[in-house]
């Protein structure tokens, strides 16, 4: 395998800062936060410790390869819904990790009794696009011109989403 995967905790802010430096900023654009600024990587911790976000980490050798986060709003009025925000370092794609990582994040999801998971990428992300279409997550909406990068330029943005449910209750 060469990864190991676990929880992310507030002492991997510095590691984690140093793995969103890796990625390409096209990447980060569908996060909604640029995950390259110690506060946006604060708040994160922060949303952890009250429990709006479980996140997963893929370590090799030290250092950080991936992150998953399942993002929940308990309060909100889709707080059946979680947002699944998936990052892997680029010399690591296609190995698996990804898969994996969306692994824990469904078996969390299952935890968290949540029915519908979301995901947003631009559409250009072909391998991310397939890989969450492998797992059952269907293209449902795209949002044209939804996101801008430091550059000026703006990108649209594609939202799948996968329903647990269903997908979970076959037998009828």
């Amino acid at each position: 395998m060469g990864h190991h995967i676990r929880r992310f905790e507030p002492k991997d802010e510095q590691a984690m800062l140093a793995f969103a430096e890796t990625l390409p900023e096209h990447d980060l654009l569908f996060l909604g936060r640029d995950l390259r600024h110690p506060r946006v990587i604060a708040a994160w911790v922060a949303a952890i410790a009250e429990g709006y976000i479980d996140s997963l980490v893929a370590e090799d050798g030290g250092a950080f390869v991936g992150t998953a986060a399942l993002v929940r709003d308990p309060l909100g009025w889709s707080a059946h819904v979680g947002e699944i925000r998936l990052l892997v370092a680029p010399a690591k794609r296609g190995a698996g990790l990804g898969r994996d990582l969306l692994e824990g994040l469904y078996s969390v999801a299952l935890d968290r009794r949540l029915e519908k998971l979301t995901a947003q990428m631009t559409p250009d992300q072909i391998g991310s696009v397939m890989l969450f279409e492998s797992l059952g997550f269907r293209a449902e909406a795209l949002l044209k011109d939804h996101v801008r990068d430091r550059a000026g330029n703006t990108h649209d943005v594609a939202v799948l989403s996968h329903d647990i449910v269903r997908s979970a209750d076959t037998t009828r």
